[in-house]
């Protein structure tokens, strides 16, 4: 428990549901959606929704979504993977033909296909009980009617005021006088509330079908993208068969590639032979925590692509001999000098929410632009911010990440939930694009180690070893006596350029029928039940 003398929040408790975002009124409105008898796939989408609208930096409905879904608290979860494809047309011999070398942030060849409004659309009619037409009311009336900008939101929306200047639509809506909204101004996104209203009234089709469809598809051909209509027409998200380790005692679930869910399984079953100690910030865990990362992520750089178009060894990639293997390269003493080098997605942001309802149905929801308003492109007349996700492919042909006609690309979103004897215990996510494995494993050795309660595991100060290089990312609230022993081992300790990431989580107390979450202090929002 923290120091109450502190300042700090204290976890949040409930019995009949809860729901933890990174913004208040997108968990206000899951709470309200809970409260008027929807359920908690319902809150969830209703919830996003929102985000979209009121952390348009971070998410929209120009990007991808992932969820893990335990139907009454069973321990049976559903996993759905609702990321995009790259286009039909996209051959890697075509990028080599046109002397495109690498995929640039703020071009059309950034883009996949977005596919979450499809999984939104899937998901609701499996497992809510609620329509668009219900749900989506909330955020439209915010793009309508404008919502007032919070803190975390106008710090990103001025570190993007560059590349928000380069494109012309994004300028219109994103800039007033030349600067982008302030903490506490009321903005407005009037073309994006057209297309939610249009999307609430007629489902699904109307974003992959008709104008809304052809206003991106024109867009991005006028800018040299390979989409097509076709490509809109045929998304699809699927059901996965989600994939889990155990820790603890109990046993964590993640999505599998193309996600990066598995390395935060693999970093589990690293650390669960490496000494726990009495103080997560000993500087003696921290060095075992950075090597391992270094491993593990140089790991997902060699082997996580869609298993559709790539052999990803899934099953040894979890096996405690290979954790084990991985292991003995740790020198306990001295930073590793010869990490190679790492081609993959970099450190971004999305947003994740969790929710669980009166019958204890739990929701572990994740939805992405990548980086801040993703490709940097924004359609003229729909007001849809495409994301950046085709920067997760490889343009190198004998990668097993390179891109192809329909494939994925390596996703760094990843929705965690924990169970028990059969039970959901624990619905949970950590964002920061790449950063989110490695999160993953803070979040839950911090609790499962160190005791560590649901709010404190995410308050602690964060570090992370940037993949493929020897600098650490370090946050302001590291003791320096902490990192004064790092840099002793040879760690380069670096201010990373904003908070590291984010998370929220909800724990299921089912002896006292009482649900408690916590809420990243990082970002702008809270956890709330009734």
């Amino acid at each position: 428990m923290r120091n109450l003398e502190l300042p700090g929040r204290s976890p949040v408790h409930a019995t009949e549901g809860m729901a933890s975002t990174s913004h208040p009124l997108s968990t206000q409105t899951a709470v309200d959606v809970l409260k008027s008898g929807g359920n908690a796939m319902d809150a969830a989408v209703a919830a996003c929704a929102v985000q979209c609208v009121v952390e348009p930096e971070s998410t929209g409905i120009g990007g991808d979504c992932f969820c893990l879904y335990s139907k009454g608290g069973g321990g049976e979860i559903v996993a759905f993977n609702g990321s995009g494809r790259a286009p039909k047309a996209a051959h890697v011999e075509w990028y080599q033909e046109h002397g495109i070398t690498e995929i640039e942030r703020q071009t059309p060849h950034s883009v996949t296909v977005p596919s979450a409004i499809d999984g939104w659309d899937r998901l609701l009619n499996d497992h809510g009980t609620r329509h668009f037409n219900e749900l989506l009311r909330p955020a439209i009336k915010y793009a309508r009617d404008g919502y007032p900008v919070s803190s975390r939101v106008s710090v990103d929306f001025e570190s993007q005021h560059d590349l928000i200047s380069n494109d012309e639509n994004l300028s219109r809506v994103f800039l007033r006088n030349g600067k982008t909204p302030a903490r506490g101004t009321l903005h407005h996104q009037p073309e994006l509330a057209n297309t939610l209203e249009k999307i609430a009234e007629n489902g699904r089709d109307a974003f992959y079908y008709g104008e809304i469809a052809q206003d991106m598809v024109d867009y991005l051909q006028s800018k040299g993208g390979l989409h097509t209509m076709e490509d809109f027409a045929d998304v699809e998200g699927t059901y996965v068969d989600p994939i889990s380790t155990d820790f603890r005692g109990h046993t964590m679930h993640q999505c599998p590639p193309n996600g990066q869910g598995i390395i935060a399984l693999l970093l589990l079953n690293m650390m669960s032979e490496i000494e726990v100690g009495d103080d997560p910030l000993d500087p003696e865990r921290l060095h075992q925590e950075i090597e391992a990362g270094r491993l593990a992520y140089n790991d997902r750089a060699t082997y996580v692509a869609d298993p559709a178009y790539a052999n990803v060894p899934i099953d040894w990639l979890l096996s405690k001999e290979h954790a084990a293997d991985l292991r003995g390269h740790i020198d306990p003493e001295r930073a590793m000098t010869d990490i190679p080098p790492v081609s993959g997605p970099q450190h971004k942001d999305t947003v994740y929410i969790t929710v669980v309802d009166k019958d204890r149905n739990a929701c572990s929801f994740i939805n992405t632009l990548y980086y801040n308003f993703g490709s940097g492109l924004m359609a003229p007349k729909s007001g849809i911010v495409l994301h950046n996700r085709a920067m997760g492919f490889s343009l190198d042909p004998s990668h097993p990440n390179c891109i192809a006609p329909g494939k994925r690309p390596l996703h760094t979103i990843i929705p965690g939930m924990v169970t028990k004897n059969g039970k959901a215990v624990m619905s949970y996510g950590v964002m920061g694009g790449e950063y989110q494995a490695y999160g993953h494993m803070q979040l839950l050795t911090r609790m499962f180690d160190y005791g560590l309660d649901i709010q404190e595991a995410q308050d602690y100060p964060r570090i992370f070893p940037n993949p493929g290089e020897h600098t650490v990312q370090a946050e302001s609230g590291l003791p320096a006596k902490v990192a004064d022993a790092l840099k002793a081992k040879g760690h380069d300790l670096i201010a990373p350029p904003k908070p590291i990431g984010g998370s929220q989580a909800i724990w299921i107390d089912w002896d006292e029928g009482v649900l408690t979450g916590g809420s990243d202090p990082r970002k702008d929002g809270c956890a709330m039940g009734y």
